[in-house]
């Protein structure tokens, strides 16, 4: 599949492409190994991580924790994190954490409740992603946050948080990011902990990305706080809780990246296999595979493993996509090879990632033949007869250069611009794609 590319990284073309088949190892999800890491640094004892991602935004985290005194370990392929017991040691630190929202929130939250002289800043990118609602949620539990720039966006400045008067109700936005929330719920046992009062969470508005909240009360109850909860309306941190290490957990194979393969599979033949992650999964993007099978697509699923094959002939499909925020953006490329048009709808969250992916999705489809129309909430694609050949932006966003890498299964070539921006998660993304492409034919 990979043809010519620029010595200095600035394009990839991809070679038309033939059928897919084969078995990929899926790297440790993202989600899954920043929120590991986070907690095991605040637990009580050691804990053994296995499956960690190693990819820029574990990365971002990891340089983090370390300058904020906690010792992180190598040990084979594994990593150990020595836990704080709830401590920061470090009261002071300059944090530069690229464009990683899964460790810039949930530190941002975390420092805030334990109060000392930081400051968080990022990519220009994350300079531009909303704040906010998170830090009026931090500032209403006494939190000492300042902006550097604009107002409502990083960079901040954390200061020493007020000492009485902390309430034990906070509400927070649910409709921009899942985030706010999930930073929110795993910084709180600091507070618990130190006033032995439970606190409240109440969600205003409508919640989104519920099963990136799932994963991270499923991670906490794991290192030992079990959060209660009315629905997704509100949430409970009980009193005294504290985090304890369950000595070693894994880290399950990421669901957003296996998406891409098994699209492959559903339009290129396949059986295409993903190992690392199965019908268990606590990832939402799981539900990708039944989407497929929606449209068309031959899908089995193990402990451990999804498989995806093609069937009849794929249909478009009018899909909410508010679970799967991140396959989504895989469905409107598998949407190219539909009949009849498909919407994705439930997509308003594409508008504060790495970048605006409503306006980059919809200008890069369009590129490739698709009539588009896209919306505040939504995107609606018509296929077009045949996939043109087309150079792909990829606008400093890892999954735009995953998903448009699938066009090239249309029989026509496909140059990705800055393919080294799949290094934010998946860095051996091309290699991956392809083991299991067959037919591809190399620049003369």
């Amino acid at each position: 599949m990979p043809g010519a590319s620029d010595p200095a990284g600035g394009f990839l073309d991809l070679e038309p492409a033939g059928a897919a088949r084969g078995t990929v190892v899926l790297p440790g999800s993202k989600s899954i190994s920043n929120r590991t890491l986070l907690l095991a640094a605040l637990a009580t004892g050691d804990t053994r991580v296995h499956g960690l991602l190693d990819a820029d935004d574990v990365d971002r985290m990891r340089a983090a924790l370390a300058a904020l005194g906690v010792r992180i370990d190598s040990a084979g392929s594994d990593v150990v994190v020595h836990g704080t017991g709830g401590i920061v040691p470090a009261k002071a630190a300059m944090l530069f954490l690229g464009n990683a929202g899964t460790a810039f929130r949930p530190l941002t939250a975390v420092l805030a409740l334990v109060g000392g002289d930081y400051h968080l800043s990022g990519v220009a990118r994350m300079h531009e992603r909303p704040i906010g609602d998170l830090v009026d949620a931090l500032r209403a539990l006494g939190g000492d946050v300042r902006y550097l720039a604009a107002e409502g966006f990083p960079p901040l400045a954390i200061g020493l948080r007020r000492a009485s008067g902390v309430p034990d109700h906070v509400g927070v936005r649910g409709d921009v990011s899942s985030q706010f929330l999930s930073a929110l719920l795993m910084a709180l046992p600091l507070q618990t902990a130190q006033t032995g009062r439970a606190v409240t969470v109440d969600i205003a508005g409508d919640l989104i990305s519920k099963p990136y909240v799932a994963l991270t009360l499923n991670l906490m109850r794991r290192f030992g706080v079990e959060v209660a909860q009315d629905g997704f309306r509100s949430f409970v941190v009980p009193a005294a809780a504290r985090y304890a290490s369950p000595g070693t957990i894994r880290v399950e194979g990421d669901a957003s990246s296996a998406s891409y393969f098994l699209a492959a599979g559903a339009i290129a033949g396949g059986p295409v296999r993903v190992a690392g992650v199965g019908r268990d999964s606590i990832q939402g993007d799981v539900a990708f595979a039944d989407v497929l099978a929606r449209m068309g697509a031959q899908v089995r699923q193990g402990d451990d493993w999804i498989e995806a094959a093609a069937g009849a002939a794929l249909d478009g499909v009018d899909v909410d996509c508010v679970a799967i925020p991140d396959a989504a953006m895989t469905l409107a490329v598998v949407a190219l090879f539909a009949r009849g048009p498909t919407t994705l709808r439930g997509i308003a969250s594409w508008k504060v990632k790495e970048t605006d992916r409503i306006v980059a999705m919809a200008t890069e489809l369009a590129k490739l033949g698709a009539v588009v129309d896209a919306g505040a909430d939504h995107l609606r694609i018509v296929p077009p007869p045949r996939i043109a050949a087309a150079t792909i932006d990829t606008y400093d966003d890892h999954r735009m250069a995953m998903c448009f890498a699938l066009a090239s299964f249309g029989g026509t070539r496909i140059r990705i611009n800055d393919p080294g921006c799949v290094s934010k998660t998946f860095p051996g993304y091309f290699a991956a794609l392809a083991s299991i492409s067959a037919g591809a034919r190399a620049h003369p």
